[in-house]
């Protein structure tokens, strides 16, 4: 598999109703092996984000078929929760945030992540990209990591959720 034959599509807010069956689906192909009960609250998750007046979404298609996803949108200002994970917040804390990527197995390996993700965030002017990973993910914290981001805490947001790596990557 290679990565020339994936078209990367963007999607907004007012697009939800269109994408929700795929985000749900692409998901379910990804987390078909290893599926917690955290993981069956994900329709609550999309809704929430697809909330955001800002959400913004890029889906790749292989031949029209979907092979993965990102998908995030700009945090409210003032309420930039990695900042108390720093001892010296920067002066500009403007901040988008990944909220989910993930590509179907069969796509993974290929660059397809990387792609995905770089083009959620292009056209952003946000200084900051944050995003959560669950540490018991090594592999997938080191490719964050070898995207420039770095690990500056932890944060279970739920009760019953990963206590996950809190990653932070400057984007200017």
């Amino acid at each position: 598999m290679t990565t020339a034959t994936v078209d990367l599509r963007h999607f907004g807010h007012d697009d939800l109703s269109q994408i929700r069956q795929t985000l749900l689906d692409v998901h379910a192909d990804a987390y078909a092996d290893d599926m917690a009960e955290f993981d069956e609250r994900f329709p609550w998750f999309v809704d929430h984000w697809g909330g955001n007046p800002g959400s913004a979404c890029v889906i790749g298609y292989d031949n029209g078929e979907p092979v993965g996803f990102a998908y995030g949108a700009p945090a409210t200002e003032g309420r930039e929760w990695w900042r108390e994970h720093l001892s010296e917040p920067p002066a500009d804390t403007s901040t988008f945030a990944v909220s989910e990527l993930m590509v179907r197995p069969k796509w993974r390996k290929t660059g397809t992540a990387e792609r995905l993700h770089a083009a959620l965030l292009k056209g952003w002017f946000e200084a900051h990209a944050v995003l959560l990973v669950d540490p018991d993910h090594p592999k997938v914290q080191a490719l964050y990591e070898a995207w420039g981001y770095r690990k500056v805490g932890h944060r279970q947001t739920f009760p019953d959720s990963p206590n996950y790596a809190v990653m932070l990557r400057d984007l200017r």
